[in-house]
């Protein structure tokens, strides 16, 4: 099969789909690979190395785009639109709850389209290709919320961790699942006080076995939502239901109580957000300030420590992109895991949870 590369166009969007040491296992197992000039440089891989590995290295985003299959990190910007054809796999992140005219598009040119966050294997919730990147995102959502506290970013100077004689900040983290449970940790590192919301009883009784009385865990529900987030210096949305619209827990009117200069992460903002108030910004224009807090809804996190990320993803892409490689569509047959990461297939919309959001989409 021939492969794709692109660079990515998202606004600091420095991962890359795959890394030399990936290219070189589908050249090796005889696979075409070609990567756009420079795709890699920004996390450090250069298309010297690619070369090495195998790859052909291309000038134009069209001559990528060309390849039978596209592999990337973000979802198609609609200045990539154009690029999009019958027939070809698409494998990348897409949260189409959140986008629908990506949605649109990918029915109207007729792409098979498989994303990394609904790939889901046995089990609840186990989701192989949004772990990696919910390790990093929760563990990012602290190092940036303690700097947004900083007076100087807008916040209202508060350092995390306290000192002695001076009580440490409140870090309040809606979602007991991989991010928040990743949030948890740096933020005990950073010596803050933190508490946990989740509806889920069997994984507040799994986050008790894992920091004992370190974090307080709590139920998820309205009124202990109300009386943790207006005392909290930074509120963490780790909510996250697969494939849907994350679900509003915070209203503006809880915003306007919480502490002015407090500071607001929403790592589940590619699905919607679960905060009123908060809307996309980018790693150019990270927060704005509404209701005298900082918002902060920077959709491509882990595109900040792109060195990481992108051999953390191609640690779990991988194998399934060598199986996309040998078998095609048909790895769909074979792979059930891989199989429900099928969002749009022949001009329809075929995952339920995004039916469920689009359902005039449907046909």
């Amino acid at each position: 099969m021939q492969i794709g590369v692109p660079k990515e166009t998202k606004d600091q969007e420095f991962r890359v789909g795959l890394s030399p040491s990936s290219v070189r296992v589908l050249t090796e197992i005889g696979h075409g690979v070609s990567v756009e000039t420079n795709a890699g440089n920004n996390a450090g891989f250069t298309d010297e190395e690619y070369r090495k590995a195998g790859a052909k290295i291309v000038n134009t985003p069209e001559s990528i785009w060309n390849q039978e299959m596209v592999v990337k990190v973000k979802e198609p910007l609609i200045t990539e639109y154009k690029f999009l054809q019958k027939g070809q796999l698409l494998f990348t992140y897409l949260h189409l709850a959140a986008d629908r005219k990506l949605t649109e598009q990918l029915i109207d040119c007729g792409t098979n389209a498989i994303a990394y966050e609904t790939v889901e294997q046995p089990g609840a919730n186990r989701l192989p290709l949004l772990t990696p990147m919910s390790i990093i995102a929760g563990r990012l959502a602290v190092q940036f919320g303690a700097r947004f506290l900083e007076r100087q970013q807008g916040g209202r100077g508060v350092l995390l961790g306290g000192v002695p004689g001076v009580k440490p900040g409140k870090v309040v983290i809606l979602g007991g699942g991989v991010v928040g449970t990743e949030a948890a940790k740096i933020a005990l590192g950073m010596r803050a006080t933190v508490q946990i919301l989740d509806v889920n009883v069997e994984r507040l009784s799994y986050l008790e076995t894992l920091f004992g009385s370190r974090v307080e865990l709590l139920y998820s529900n309205s009124a202990h939502i109300e009386t943790v987030v207006k005392e909290a210096d930074l509120l963490i949305g780790a909510v996250l239901i697969p494939g849907r619209k994350a679900p509003i827990l915070v209203s503006r009117q809880l915003v306007k109580q919480m502490h002015p200069g407090s500071v607001l992460v929403d790592v589940a903002v590619d699905q919607g957000g679960c905060v009123e108030t908060l809307h996309p910004t980018s790693h150019t224009n990270p927060v704005y300030i509404e209701e005298g807090v900082v918002h902060y809804g920077v959709p491509n996190m882990p595109g900040a420590v792109p060195w990481t990320s992108t051999q953390a993803l191609n640690n779990s892409t991988l194998p399934y992109v060598v199986q996309l490689a040998n078998l095609g569509i048909k790895a769909l047959d074979v792979n059930p895991a891989l199989a429900k990461g099928l969002n749009v297939q022949n001009h329809r919309l075929v995952h339920p949870a995004v039916q469920g959001v689009f359902p005039d989409l449907v046909n």
